[in-house]
């Protein structure tokens, strides 16, 4: 028997909480093999754009229960594409796929020697997306990537979490160390007989 429950419910909320902290117990020793794995292949700069996903993924789907791994493994085969040496012809891209395409873009612009770039990225995304689809499993409509890094990141850095799920501004990813304070207010303005528009 299925039950329908609304998307606020609270039995549904306290089922998926428990379900991301039990994957993140899972997913902790795969994340950090990966990493290793990505380090010995490139180190910092190839550390930085798995890293740069992974807060792009958190970010997006943190408070969405519809999220599903294949977005994930779509967006980062985009990604791809986007950055290989040739030119593949393909369709629109996932809206999740132009939200990290955007990000990679924003921040390889800002910290152009922090990040892979063209001439690595494929590979590593290449890793990344067997990375994905391995701890994804063959279910269909998999969320078992997505449970287990969203639990994980709460669960072991929710200094972080925190951070990201206060963001203000949809498209600014906001890193460890970074100031958190909202843009000033602009001035108020009365027009009256003191105005000088030109």
């Amino acid at each position: 028997m299925r039950v329908s429950c609304p998307a606020d419910c609270v039995y549904l909320e306290s089922g998926s909480d428990y379900q991301q902290k039990r994957l993140a117990v899972q997913f902790m020793p795969v994340r950090r093999d990966f990493y290793r794995e990505l380090d010995e292949l490139g180190g910092k700069k190839t550390v930085a754009l798995f890293n740069l996903v992974e807060v792009v993924i958190f970010g997006y789907f943190h408070s969405r229960r519809d999220g599903q791994d294949a977005e994930i493994v779509a967006a980062l085969q985009a990604l791809r594409r986007t950055l290989s040496p040739l030119h593949v012809p393909a369709g629109p891209m996932p809206v999740f796929a132009e939200h990290l395409k955007k990000e990679y873009d924003t921040f390889k612009k800002q910290n152009p020697e922090e990040i892979a770039d063209m001439s690595s990225a494929p590979e590593i995304l290449d890793r990344a997306i067997a990375f994905v689809s391995r701890f994804s499993g063959t279910d269909f409509q998999s969320q078992r990537f997505l449970g287990g890094l969203i639990g994980y990141v709460r669960a072991y850095h929710p200094e972080i979490a925190e951070h990201l799920t206060k963001q203000r501004e949809p498209g600014h990813i906001i890193l460890p160390g970074q100031q958190f304070m909202p843009p000033p207010a602009p001035e108020s303005h009365t027009h009256g007989p003191g105005c000088h528009h030109h």
